[in-house]
């Protein structure tokens, strides 16, 4: 399955920020003292995970009910499209569930409106048991606090194609690791084979700029900085690569799922992926599978991208202490490593990565990605600012596009590009 992605938080700003000041549910409130009795009716809501982990849900909830019997969970989960909706509606209905499945981006509006527990306050006593970084990923600039427990991580290597690297007169055993290195070879790939193909298929994003070590915020959270020096030469390097064909010429309009089949079908030497790819080749492109190559992402930071699922407390939710146990319960260190194995994503608990299910290969490619997809979460980072938007996002990929197609230099596209994402930030509030 593919599992909860970076979620559409445009429409959960425009409805919760209105909020601030008056909450969520119950007029007196909760509490943000989660010392007290372990008991009452809670709410946990997921985000897809039904349907594929039903089991693992239920016994979970059994677990926590057995250990405070006064506590009961109504486990409710809701699809993956619309789910930015559903909790906008329910934010301003005064409905949100007292746990709540939810991603970085999610967190900022109901965190603006205080509808997020400040988990700093409330249960910072649970802080050492997490990763640095992971933990770090629901702070918001601008604000003191950390407003999700977070849960699991994934990230991946990039996948390359062996056999386009040796037509091209490349050594298929040294892939690019640096970014001189990643253009140097697509654009000799895209003249060893006329411009059939290319190298990447995707336009720089937000995390990409960020992985090149581009300042993309000023430390206040107040106003964007990608259109800097390096953000411009990363933008300059980009057309370069588009105009000799070494960047896929639908890569304007790419999706994920349109540059996976771009490079299953050998029309792009290099893609990033995960452990769950590894099985769609060796069903989908046997040839692909045995000429595979795997290499780890390319930064400038030394620090790969990672992404962050997290458990947010209703700050209005009238059974704090429940509620941030469940939530603490569910991204416990034990509990992650059970879902883990289930699943191929990353535990956010400091030590988890040690366990050898992480570090040992057993000969397998799966494992190898495995094994060094946790070592590199170790110091990863969540490069996407918290507060980039779904339009944010819009407005920067239509500001690319117009640099590579010549209509606008790169120091205009990403200035152009900074001044409607702060705009947007402005609305916000």
């Amino acid at each position: 399955m593919r599992l909860p992605r970076r979620a559409l938080a445009a429409a959960v700003i425009a409805v919760v920020l209105p909020l601030s000041g008056c909450g969520s549910g119950d007029p007196g409130g909760g509490s943000t003292d989660a010392s007290g009795r372990i008991e009452g009716d809670i709410t946990f809501q997921t985000w897809n995970l039904r349907a594929n982990f039903k089991p693992y849900f239920e016994g979970l909830i059994a677990g926590f009910e057995k250990k405070y019997p006064d506590a009961h969970v109504k486990w409710v989960d809701q699809p993956a499209e619309g789910y930015a909706d559903k909790i906008s509606a329910d934010a301003a209905g005064g409905t949100l569930p007292d746990v709540v499945n939810v991603s970085p981006d999610l967190v900022a509006p109901l965190a603006k409106a205080g509808l997020a527990l400040d988990l700093d306050k409330a249960a910072a006593d649970y802080r050492r048991e997490y990763l640095d970084g992971a933990w770090a990923s629901h702070r918001i600039p601008g604000m003191t606090g950390t407003y999700a427990f977070p849960w699991y991580l994934n990230t991946g290597p990039l996948f390359y194609n062996k056999s386009l690297f040796e037509k091209a007169g490349l050594d298929a055993s040294k892939p690019p690791r640096t970014y001189d290195e990643l253009f140097a070879d697509a654009t000799r790939l895209a003249e060893k084979s006329h411009g059939k193909v290319a190298t990447l298929a995707n336009v720089p994003t937000i995390e990409d700029f960020g992985r090149y070590g581009v300042q993309l915020m000023n430390k206040e959270g107040t106003g964007f900085r990608f259109n800097d020096s390096k953000g411009v030469e990363l933008l300059t390097r980009y057309k370069e690569l588009y105009d000799a064909k070494a960047l896929d010429p639908q890569a304007l309009t790419a999706t994920p799922e349109s540059s996976g089949k771009k490079f299953l079908t050998g029309a792009v030497a290099m893609n990033p992926g995960s452990a769950l790819d590894l099985g769609n080749f060796k069903k989908q492109a046997p040839d692909l599978y045995r000429n595979i190559g795997i290499t780890d992402q390319i930064t400038s930071t030394g620090k790969v991208n990672m992404y962050v699922m997290g458990v947010m407390v209703n700050a209005r939710t009238r059974h704090t202490p429940a509620a941030v146990a469940f939530a603490h319960y569910v991204t416990d260190a034990r509990h992650q490593m059970e879902f883990a194995k289930k699943v191929a994503i990353f535990p956010s608990t400091a030590g988890s990565l040690d366990d050898p299910y992480f570090t040992k290969e057993d000969g397998t490619d799966e494992t190898r990605v495995r094994v060094a997809a946790a070592k590199s979460l170790k110091n990863a980072v969540n490069y996407t600012p918290v507060l980039f938007s779904e339009q944010m996002k819009t407005e920067l990929r239509n500001s690319v596009a117009r640099a590579l197609q010549g209509k606008e230099s790169p120091e205009e596209a990403l200035d152009n590009a900074v001044k409607a994402c702060d705009r947007l930030l402005e609305q916000q509030g």
